[in-house]
């Protein structure tokens, strides 16, 4: 298989918007013909917008659009100028006097991160679109990533920054990506060295045993571990798919985040991934999978690589990469 540019699937858009002053944004997805689309929601505190539709056994066609959002609940009004875009662009559903644009979604927690009252909005949304397909993808702290930070389990003072990322994979005529906006929890690791990249640290440096030694050693205790992390992203993809198999890719997705996030799909994380299917190339479904596992993993070291360091929460690039 080879990596490519998620950029290189074809049918989709991707754009991001944000604030950087007030640490959050959003990004959106966009597929103007529609796809098939599935959602798998595994975190114990999602905030996510019309993901019932997408169950196999309800009506729904096809989706034109995923937002992920930061602004936690109140970032799902984003949506509203994604709806408004697609309109405007008469991408949706035909109903005879106007067209109706399927959009679903999911938020992640960025409040703390900076301005708490500046959210994203209709606005925001309507950027977002605009800047797709138009503008250079960017990682890092950029749309629903510009928020969004690691490592939270002794507080703001040990986290780091996290962000969103980007990957994509070809075999022949088949394309998997996926574009994951990384706010867990816990820690970030790659399987492949064993090192954590971003998490919580002590003195300036990884913890020992990471996000997962402090939660098992603190087993008596009752606290909430600041349950506003998650892990919110995409699946994209050319392969022919059918609604249950777009929810099982979804499913099988989260294999990305078991191996790059440490713990994942905590209590306190609102771990939420969706996939969209094109349909343009047959193909096996668990191939389809495998691809898609490796995207989420390595989209989601991505997104802390190409963090920046902002709102008093250190980077990857600075504590790892400049220090040593």
């Amino acid at each position: 298989m080879e990596k490519i540019s998620v950029t290189q699937i074809p049918g989709f858009q991707i754009g991001h918007a944000q604030n950087l002053e007030a640490a959050t944004g959003c990004t959106v997805v966009i597929c103007e013909k529609g796809a098939v689309a599935g959602v798998d929601v595994r975190g114990g505190s999602p905030g996510t917008r019309e993901t019932d539709a997408l169950d196999p056994v309800n009506n729904r066609k096809e989706v034109h659009a995923v937002l992920l959002a930061g602004g936690s609940a109140f970032g799902l009004d984003a949506a509203g100028g994604v709806m408004r875009y697609l309109e405007e662009h008469r991408i949706g559903r035909d109903v005879e006097v106007t067209c109706v644009p399927n959009v679903s979604g999911a938020i992640l927690f960025d409040l703390k991160c900076g301005n708490a009252m500046v959210r994203p909005d209709a606005e925001m949304g309507y950027l977002a679109c605009r800047n797709a397909g138009v503008l250079p993808l960017e990682e890092g702290s950029v749309g629903a990533g510009t928020g969004c930070t690691v490592g939270k389990t002794l507080g703001k003072t040990h986290a780091m920054k996290g962000g969103i990322g980007t990957c994509a994979f070809r075999q022949g005529d088949l394309m998997v990506g996926a574009v994951i906006a990384v706010n867990c929890v816990g820690d970030i690791c790659d399987r492949e060295s064993g090192r954590i990249l971003a998490g919580v640290l002590q003195d300036g440096h990884p913890f020992p045993g990471g996000s997962e030694e402090i939660i098992v050693s603190s087993y008596q205790s009752t606290a909430d571990f600041f349950s506003g992390n998650t892990v919110i992203g995409c699946v994209i993809t050319n392969a022919k798919l059918e609604k249950a198999q777009a929810k099982k890719l979804a499913s099988v997705s989260h294999n990305g985040i078991a191996r790059a996030v440490r713990p994942a799909h905590s209590v306190f994380d609102g771990d939420t991934l969706f996939t969209l299917c094109s349909g343009e190339v047959a193909a096996n479904f668990d191939a389809v999978g495998i691809l898609s596992a490796y995207a989420v993993e390595q989209a989601i070291l991505q997104a802390v690589k190409k963090a920046a360091s902002l709102g008093g929460y250190p980077s990857y690039q600075d504590v790892f990469v400049k220090s040593y």
